[in-house]
């Protein structure tokens, strides 16, 4: 997951309203967001190579993501997975900030993460920033680098998706405004260490290459009621084929 935009606790009728891409190479296997076989609690897409997943939601409302910080030179292949993260949130009962503290005391095993965990709190943790963060109710973007750097495609869509939720809220136009397929400027883009020509195609919102890119858009609302909607839509890149799920349910416990 390359970018998430999400409002907490600003809309009087939802405690989280939040739009995602993820972003990956296409050959990559995936299944697309459904209630899992193993964890019938858990509802998200999975990587299929790991058996992990970027976002997750489960029966009570709890909410994980993770998207990977940007570090290409210190990358390690006997890392453990990210992808395990939200996993092990979404199944182990923790609470957000008790399970974010437990990981930053083992965050070295990870290549660069960030990490999104809510339950009755919202947490943020980075093990390029190493601390935890209880967020407090605002907008925030989130991409491969720190919550809220103010990369152009975190900018560009704080800006689109804060004034698209002052109108009524639907999840349909989440997922359109994530398709925005704009590259920045040459002088605004990020000096991550990838190729100029790279560096500007994944400054979009919604990446386009020949073989890596948005694979998938996400939109979710959770409200003050404990009602949840989830809606993902796939993209035909590569071999993967265009698909829209819906899923609707009402927590079994709310956490306000």
């Amino acid at each position: 997951m390359c970018l998430i935009v999400f409002a907490y606790k600003t809309h009087p009728d939802y405690k989280l309203i939040l739009a995602a891409n993820r972003d990956e190479f296409y050959d990559r296997p995936t299944t697309a967001a459904d209630w899992w076989d193993d964890h019938p609690s858990v509802l998200g897409g999975r990587d299929l190579k790991a058996k992990g997943t970027w976002m997750g939601v489960d029966k009570e409302g709890r909410f994980a993501a993770v998207t990977n910080y940007r570090d290409l030179a210190n990358i390690r292949e006997d890392a453990r997975s990210r992808g395990d993260l939200p996993v092990d949130f979404l199944i182990n009962g923790n609470s957000s900030k008790k399970y974010s503290e437990d990981v930053l005391k083992r965050a070295e095993e990870y290549n660069g993460f960030n990490l999104l965990a809510l339950d009755d709190e919202m947490v943020h943790l980075s093990n390029y920033e190493n601390k935890v963060n209880l967020l407090e109710q605002g907008v925030y973007g989130l991409s491969n680098a720190l919550l809220d750097t103010a990369w152009p495609k975190v900018e560009r869509s704080k800006d689109r998706f804060q004034a698209k939720i002052k109108e009524e809220v639907q999840l349909e136009a989440l997922i359109q405004l994530m398709q925005d397929e704009e590259v920045a400027p040459d002088d605004d883009l990020p000096q991550t260490g990838l190729p100029i020509d790279m560096e500007r195609a994944v400054s979009a919102m919604c990446i386009r290459t020949p073989s890596y890119g948005t694979c998938c858009s996400t939109a979710i609302t959770i409200d003050y009621e404990g009602n949840v909607e989830f809606m993902e839509k796939s993209y035909p890149v590569g071999e993967r084929q265009e698909k829209t799920v819906n899923h609707s349910f009402k927590v079994e416990s709310i956490s306000a």
